[in-house]
């Protein structure tokens, strides 16, 4: 039987000697906030420490981080972060991690360490960093790591090997099996096939596209539509992507270059890490074809490609602002905007709302759904099975995915033969316990979301966040009363104030007489008033005649004051 993180799991025991314990913090049951703590012999290895972007049930948030909770009291103890890859869900919430201590080593490819570099330099955090490449043998502390060459939506992702007293593990971060990247850089099957050999005792494997059959579209087959759109576009062309997509940028900087056009970077994580990618060599930039965005309105419209952040409908991204109307970049009648990349479960409303903008203003909108404007990072279901074949793992973990991904990973697990009582599928704070080649679920800590709200971080709670979805669907109403200290009579009001709920506050007038009579039986009746209580008396006065009135549930504030 499948091992599954039931509800009720008890505190784990204490670790013993000799095993490998793995909690993950995130990323499991969401897409995003990536981050799993192994321990042995005292010492903590960190696999990936990203974010979560925020759903519209979440309003004001910025993003969510993993709990640190689990590890803040044992932050000397942490010998390493190994990061995968540079994407935002596997390296954003380093920041914040590295505020705790900020000497933690980071380990991780060139291309990763030069982006989560630039985005500390922006916290003001000079990070200690150790540059791996595949095949990349290293030790910290109890652990030693060896690095596999994985492809995947951005160049230079590694896999890594972990290899303990308790067992071995290997962790793929995020990948697929492209035949035929950009780069030339494929998932090295050789390398697993050797690991294979050697002993797989857990594999934990990215289960995004696992409930997609068959194999990943290569990424090469973007660039025939890219030249077709780019071709057919007689005015300006605005491509939206991930700022960090190097691969896609540079089909889009080849299309350009062919059809006579200038590319402007738009959005400062686009200008920043393409410039690191340029640098570094992972993007080949024909000469001349770059302008500064200063520059684009000296340009006739049908020369100018603007690469863009915000294809997530993320409000202060450039893509948002441009289909507000809020951006330099006015989009007008005849433009062509391309969307370039998929959606990320939660995003769906927002990005549905730029596109109806961006066509409102008259510009022509492509986007996957239409064109072959996005393949995947992700491998597929037949691209996972092959893995576990060449891998042959004693236990299956699935990691990286929503609950739906998780359990179609595991049931690929299964069918490639791995026994069923060896899959555990887990959740965020599941404790895993390897010993002597076998895994098993042994307890669970608490973990929460941790939301950045501006300056704040955990500040924010979910009480926080219900009240403004409460001030955001039913609006609220203010209720000023003063009365006597002694006799409890009303003096002064009520005064009621009302936002988001009824066109005219005189639609209250009804409700007075019925405060007024709550609360002097209120005081006749209970000797010992307190304010409060008088408060929580109008409070569901108010709260009974508007739910029954007005069939709404607004959020009451009730002031009572004496005199």
């Amino acid at each position: 039987m499948t091992q599954t993180a039931l509800p009720g799991l008890v505190t784990p025991p204490k670790l013993p000697q000799g095993t490998l314990r793995i909690v993950p913090l995130g990323g499991l049951g969401e897409i995003g906030r990536n981050m799993a703590v192994f321990e042995i012999e005292g010492k903590l290895l960190i696999v990936d420490c990203g974010v979560l972007f925020p759903e519209e049930t979440q309003p004001g948030v910025d993003l969510i981080l993993p709990d640190f909770s689990y590890i803040e009291n044992r932050l000397d103890d942490i010998v390493a972060v190994v990061l995968t890859h540079g994407h935002e869900d596997h390296i954003g919430a380093v920041p914040y991690l590295l505020r705790l201590r900020s000497d933690i080593p980071l380990v991780g490819s060139r291309l990763t360490l030069a982006l989560i570099e630039a985005k500390l330099q922006e916290h003001r955090i000079k990070p200690y960093t150790h540059t791996v490449t595949e095949g990349q043998v290293e030790h910290f502390g109890p652990f030693e790591t060896e690095f596999v060459a994985v492809n995947h939506s951005i160049p230079d992702a590694l896999a890594v090997f972990i290899r303990t007293a308790g067992g071995t593990v290997l962790h793929t971060g995020d990948f697929k099996m492209d035949q035929l990247p950009l780069d030339g850089r494929i998932t090295d099957l050789r390398h697993f096939a050797k690991l294979g050999e050697e002993g797989v005792d857990l594999f934990m494997s990215d289960s995004t596209n696992a409930d997609v059959p068959g194999f990943t579209t290569a990424e090469k087959e973007i660039g025939p539509t890219l030249d077709r759109l780019f071709g057919q576009a007689s005015k300006r062309i605005i491509v939206a992507s991930f700022s960090s997509h190097v691969h896609r940028v540079q089909q889009v900087l080849d299309s350009a270059a062919k059809h006579n056009r200038k590319v402007a970077f738009v959005g400062r994580s686009m200008v920043r890490n393409m410039a690191i990618a340029e640098k570094l060599g992972y993007l080949d930039v024909p000469d001349g074809i770059l302008v500064d965005i200063k520059n684009i309105d000296n340009l006739p419209d049908n020369r100018v490609v603007l690469m863009s952040t915000g294809s997530q409908g993320e409000p202060m991204a450039a893509l948002s602002r441009m289909a507000n109307g809020d951006h330099r970049v006015v989009v007008g009648q005849g433009d062509t905007v391309i969307l370039a990349s998929s959606l990320i479960p939660g995003n769906e409303n927002a990005v549905f709302r730029i596109i109806n903008g961006l066509l409102k203003l008259g510009a022509d909108v492509i986007h996957k759904g239409n064109a072959k404007v996005h393949v995947s990072g992700h491998a597929a279901a037949g691209e996972l099975l092959y893995c576990y074949n060449i891998l042959e793992p004693l236990n299956a973990m699935p990691v990286h995915g929503e609950t739906r991904h998780l359990i179609a990973n595991g049931r690929i697990a299964l069918e490639s033969g791995v026994p069923d009582e060896s899959i555990l599928l887990a959740d965020n704070g599941t404790v895993i316990d390897l010993r002597d080649h076998q895994a098993d679920i042994v307890g669970q800590v608490e973990v929460g979301f941790v939301y950045v709200d501006g300056s704040s971080v955990g500040e924010i709670t979910d009480a926080d966040l219900k009240d403004r979805q409460v001030l955001g669907d039913e609006g609220f109403i203010s209720i000023i009363t003063v009365v006597h200290r002694a006799t409890g009579k009303v003096v002064s009001g009520p005064e009621i104030h009302a936002r988001g709920v009824a066109e005219d506050d005189a639609v209250f007038d009804e409700i007075i007489p019925k405060i007024n009579a709550a609360l002097e039986e209120a005081v006749q009746n209970h000797t010992g008033h307190t304010t409060h209580q008088l408060q929580q008396v109008v409070r569901r006065v108010v709260g009974t005649w508007v739910n029954r009135k007005l069939r709404r549930k607004p959020m009451i504030i009730p002031v009572v004051l004496e005199a």
